[in-house]
């Protein structure tokens, strides 16, 4: 049994291991008949909390001699319980997640298989940036993408979703479209990597895409155009002589949101000569 004794605005509660029910007594006791003042609410076992959640903000009132005589069979010790604030809960959840950190970096600060793990990315890699080496740093997680914008200045090359969905940020390996911003620098090393930048002749004179894309007034706001010369590009190195279907496939993974795709089609096929 619970006996829950109400006092003013104070309350001491006394717990029975073996509760099945719960009887209230509501208003104060002082100068009441406490038989004839219960007010019973019988509470299942199941759904009485026992013990309470140590970390709610309030203390525990240890149980008197006045509830626990009510149980003679069991001392007073039995219902008294250790208060314990919210806050000293915290800390003893925040000390137990320390020491278990602070022994996990231990253990690897002395594995040799952590350190070599450490060690295993290499951060200065060499790139092959339209027909120049380039000695770059990146972090484990950088995209080529960020590399070519952010370390090389690199900026035609754009990002559109940073998902390999958009196309946007499409180069060339190998003479292969890809996605650069699902491709890792350390993916791309030992490859001839050709951006927008490079697509152009060493004097400045466009390439035959690039031209045929101004003829056809492809580029509107001009995000998507990179993605979608190079793409062109890449195309026409394999397949010269493409048909409009062709075209279609080979640019189907760049979107443009202003809707440009038939002036890009056209300017393909105005460059590939079959216009």
């Amino acid at each position: 049994m619970i006996n829950v004794i109400g006092e003013s605005s104070q309350m001491r509660v006394a717990f029975d291991p073996t509760t099945s029910h719960c009887r209230c007594s509501y208003g104060s006791n002082k100068g009441m008949d406490m038989t004839e003042n219960w007010k019973e609410d019988v509470v299942e076992a199941g759904e009485f909390e026992f013990p309470p959640d140590p970390a709610d903000d309030f203390e525990w009132v240890p149980a008197t001699q006045e509830v626990a005589g009510n149980m003679p069979d069991l001392p007073l010790e039995t219902w008294q319980s250790q208060s314990t604030t919210r806050r000293e809960f915290l800390r003893g959840v925040v000390c137990s997640g320390v020491a278990v950190s602070a022994a996990s970096y231990l253990w690897a600060g002395n594995s040799s298989e952590a350190r070599a793990a450490v060690r295993g990315v290499e951060r200065l890699v060499s790139l092959n940036i339209n027909g120049k080496n380039r000695r770059v740093d990146v972090a484990p997680n950088e995209t080529l993408a960020h590399t070519l914008r952010y370390k090389l200045g690199l900026t035609g090359t754009k990002i559109g979703c940073n998902r390999a969905e958009c196309g946007a940020c499409t180069v060339l390996a190998n003479d292969t479209t890809m996605y650069s911003c699902s491709t890792l620098p350390h993916q791309a090393r030992g490859q001839k990597i050709t951006t927008v930048e490079g697509v152009a002749a060493p004097d400045g004179t466009l390439h035959p895409v690039q031209q045929a894309f101004i003829d056809e007034l492809g580029p509107q706001c001009g995000f998507c155009t990179p993605g979608q010369v190079v793409s062109a590009v890449g195309l026409l190195k394999k397949n010269p002589k493409p048909t409009e279907d062709e075209v279609r496939r080979a640019l189907s993974g760049n979107l443009c949101r202003c809707g440009a795709y038939d002036h890009y089609l056209k300017g393909v096929m105005r460059a590939s000569g079959r216009a």
